[in-house]
């Protein structure tokens, strides 16, 4: 009886035991000893050691000769890990069974995924950009989206986010993070990027939060140039730092470091804080205690390649604490580098071996200890299911802000003679066709962003007989920048129609762009939106329809007239 009852506490502990092992987030189970982590240890040399701190560039949609010359590097170099580009999702899958297959050590397999496979990928879905979330007031669905993308992840054979994007973006003029940032208010931001990744992480994928110490208050681009973050010691500490701080306090797998010339924390010159032993090491390991994966940015990227060519940058942040370097522009001689200032003990054997154990362990916790081949078959579907559209709609209805009026001023009559004008466009929009279903008497309007201005007066003229006019306001580029590209008369136009008094209007567009369209505070009604995707532009309908109510507060300040957290659902 005795011998039984010890039996069943063995089991109930074993079986606790591994329910713990399958919820421990990455960084909980660093420092625990692991069999797997150990035994491909010491079956590797030094060079293949060397080789799992790096990952290397791969699309699907660059042809055959390059995805060849790719598997190539991966056979002879045995590299620790692969970042996908552009291409598409069912060639993702069976390339990456292929690269795997290669590889004695499973790989690590990363994308840029800050709004989903569809960053990346055709045939896929995107969420909406992160400062489209900042608005979002219940940072639940934030979560969930975090765990829709993990899905989809793991589904094309990717075991690694670079996401979230957790720098604070307080320079609207930022050319490369901007619409990627959740806002300007560190709080929000910190908020949004744990609730993204903790979905991510509790499913499965591991994370990484970028671009430390923040990137928000640049305006060079790192693929360019190197940027200067030229404030104090105290100023980074308590804006751009914290939420890469709260970030590490809630377990983040990983932290990505910008390429930016930081003075304050290392007077070299032109050194990105990337090869900074002082900013990597320094502040982030040893004054922040981050203990997971610190992730290098492209190492092709100008910021670092203007002035540390062949090789020496890649040594430079191995040196400086980067545990994995991506998109070295030559990896040999990087790898051989590396490899003498090991043996030469430029960093202590046991650094070294606490980074390759570091990747290793990060491979075992997203299962590539018992790797399976991704599936291809069906894979557009699934990527495409209806709980994600869902989830989505969601999103998009949680963002629309209104910043002027109220739900009920900004009602849609159906009976009234009513026009729909979209502007920056050469069709007629998902607004224009969504919203003209609502009204018995309306007319749609469109207008480009270079329409003549003998043409915008005369339309001007002949919608003064409208009773109520709906404007929205649409960037159609792909990437939504803080200013619109449209013509002065254009802007002219947009301004003389919001001074009618019975024009609300949406826009479509980045936040900061309300900025560069004065005498649009004259509406009688002014949605935020964000940006120009289908369903923003019926969650706008929604709103001036009745179904919901807008309950989205701005996530950045754009002028004296709108500022951060501005919004009402009134």
């Amino acid at each position: 009886m005795k011998t039984r009852f010890y039996t069943c506490l063995i089991l109930i502990s074993c079986s606790f035991t591994k329910i713990f092992a399958q919820q421990a987030g990455y960084i909980q189970t660093l420092g625990q000893q692991n069999k797997w982590v150990d035994s491909v240890y010491h079956k590797l040399s030094r060079r293949q050691k060397v080789a799992q701190l790096f990952m290397v560039r791969a699309h699907t949609n660059l042809g055959k000769a390059y995805e060849d010359s790719v598997a190539k590097v991966i056979e002879t170099e045995q590299v620790g890990g692969v970042v996908f580009f552009q291409g598409g999702p069912g060639r993702q899958a069976n390339l990456v069974n292929r690269y795997q297959h290669l590889s004695k050590v499973p790989l690590l397999i990363a994308q840029d995924g800050e709004w989903g496979l569809g960053m990346r990928l055709d045939s896929t879905l995107s969420y909406p950009y992160q400062m489209t979330l900042g608005a979002i007031q219940d940072d639940n669905l934030i979560y969930k989206m975090g765990q829709q993308v993990a899905y989809d992840f793991k589904r094309v054979g990717l075991q690694m986010n670079f996401a979230p994007d957790m720098d604070v973006n307080n320079n609207p003029d930022n050319p490369v993070i901007n619409y990627r940032s959740f806002g300007d208010n560190k709080y929000n931001v910190a908020r949004k990027g744990i609730a993204y990744f903790k979905g991510m992480q509790d499913a499965g994928l591991l994370t990484t939060a970028k671009h430390f110490p923040g990137h928000g208050d640049t305006n060079v681009d790192s693929h360019l140039d190197l940027p200067l973050l030229p404030f104090t010691r105290q100023r980074l500490d308590s804006l751009e730092e914290y939420p890469f701080r709260e970030a590490i306090a809630n377990n983040i797998s990983g932290i990505m470091i910008a390429h930016m010339s930081i003075p304050a924390l290392d007077t070299a010159k032109n050194r990105p804080s990337t090869l900074s032993r002082k900013i990597v090491t320094g502040v982030l390991k040893d004054s922040l205690g981050f203990k997971g994966l610190v992730v290098s940015d492209a190492m092709e990227m100008k910021a670092v390649t203007k002035y540390f060519p062949d090789g020496d940058a890649e040594l430079q942040a191995f040196i400086a604490g980067n545990d994995i370097i991506e998109l070295s522009l030559n990896l040999d001689k990087a790898i051989l580098k590396i490899k003498k200032a090991v043996r030469k003990g430029l960093i202590s054997q046991a650094e070294f071996e606490a980074k390759v154990k570091k990747v290793l362990a990060a491979k075992y916790w997203a299962g590539l200890n018992r790797l399976q081949d991704a599936n291809p078959a069906g894979i557009v579907a699934d990527l495409n299911r209806d709980a994600t559209r869902q989830l989505i709609q969601q999103l998009s209805d949680a963002a629309v802000t209104m910043v002027i009026g109220s739900s009920d001023g900004i009602r849609l009559n159906p009976l009234q003679k009513t026009a729909i004008v979209s502007v920056g466009v050469d069709k007629y929009t998902v607004f224009q066709q969504e919203l003209g279903q609502w009204s018995t008497g309306c007319h749609l309007f469109t207008v480009n962003k270079s329409t003549h201005v003998a043409t915008l007066n005369r339309m001007l003229q002949m919608l003064k007989e409208y009773d109520q006019v709906y404007l929205s306001i649409n960037d159609t580029r792909l990437r939504p920048a803080s200013k619109l590209d449209y013509s002065s008369g254009v802007k002219e136009f947009i301004a003389a129609l919001c001074s009618q008094n019975k024009t609300i209007t949406s826009v479509f567009a980045n936040a900061y762009t309300i900025a560069g369209l004065p005498g649009i505070e004259k509406s009688a009604g002014l949605l935020v939106c964000y940006q120009m995707s289908d369903d923003l532009q019926r969650s706008a309908v929604k709103v001036l329809t009745g179904q919901i109510k807008p309950t989205g507060k701005l996530p950045v300040s754009v002028n004296a007239f709108f500022a951060t957290g501005a919004g009402n659902s009134l």
